[in-house]
């Protein structure tokens, strides 16, 4: 593998992990996409955490990112982080649907991004938002 294709990460290589305590100072982190053809790409996680901007209450989710990547992929270790950063914001749902795939587009350019977040019920209620771009 080329190094050229490498020389944006830091997160990755670091043997002390710094957390960020926003999205505001989270770094999403991208490597040169080294496939010419169209391909889907999905993270998804079940420990997504953030406050509800009201109570102040936790809420928890299950996060998927897809997208088709352009000329960058997203490095898996820096969204994790990132999506980690959410972990004390004050945020509704459907900001952090759209807020995470701004993100995405902003960070990795991709061709089409979807963000689905499935909230788990808080007094009796499921919340699930998916944000789309491109499709």
């Amino acid at each position: 593998m080329k190094k050229s294709r490498l020389r944006d990460l830091t997160l990755l290589t670091k043997a002390k992990t710094a957390y960020s305590k926003s999205p505001d100072n989270a770094k999403l982190e991208t490597f040169d996409n080294g496939v010419t053809r169209n391909y889907n790409v999905k993270f998804e996680t079940d420990e997504f955490t953030s406050i509800c901007p009201v109570t102040g209450q936790p809420d928890f989710a299950r996060i998927e990112v897809e997208y088709v990547p352009g000329k960058k992929c997203i490095e898996s270790k820096s969204l994790k982080l990132y999506l980690f950063s959410f972990r004390n914001k004050g945020m509704f749902a459907e900001d952090i649907a759209n807020r995470i795939l701004s993100d995405i587009i902003k960070a990795a350019k991709p061709k089409k991004a979807k963000v689905t977040a499935v909230f788990k019920a808080r007094g009796g209620i499921g919340i699930t938002v998916e944000a789309k771009y491109g499709f």
